[in-house]
């Protein structure tokens, strides 16, 4: 349970790195301040996801992916991390990232899985085929005639 001051306080902070500022040079070499606005999308544990991650290398500054599948999401508010894990060369990887952090610049994501845990560390020991997850359906919306939608209510 958390104090509602530090959760306010928390909030305002996820709120503030929504929005990026970027810094990047004209072709004339004159530098100019861009915001970019972050939306961080729903996903769940099971999802295959890319992480589009900012590094900077000297000077320059590059996107890197990492695709995969996430395997764990922990912490809540500002300290929240998932837990992406794929396969290279046969030999799986595991990444944490924290989720509000303005390393990252995009999370992208591809598939759906339908997992009954919370954590899908069993993904571990398998190989191959043993590795895939069911794709989880979308719940069709179904509409009640006559009744008004709960954002119309005042």
């Amino acid at each position: 349970m958390k104090n509602k001051f530090i959760q306010l306080i928390e909030d305002q902070q996820i709120e503030k790195l929504k929005v990026l500022k970027v810094k990047k040079k004209d072709k004339e070499g004159k530098e100019t301040e861009e915001e970019i606005r972050r939306e961080i999308p729903e996903f769940r544990v099971g999802d295959q996801v890319d992480v589009h991650q900012r590094i900077l290398e000297g000077e320059k500054e590059r996107v890197q992916v990492f695709a995969g599948v996430v395997i764990s999401r922990r912490g809540e508010g500002m300290r929240e991390m998932f837990t992406v894990r794929r396969i290279v060369q046969g030999e799986g990887v595991e990444r944490t990232f924290p989720l509000h952090t303005p390393r990252i610049s995009k999370i992208e994501v591809k598939r759906t899985g339908e997992v009954r845990r919370a954590k899908l560390y069993y993904l571990r020991d398998r190989v191959g085929k043993a590795t895939r997850l069911r794709e989880r359906k979308a719940k069709p919306k179904v509409e009640v005639p006559g009744a008004t939608p709960p954002s119309a209510s005042s």
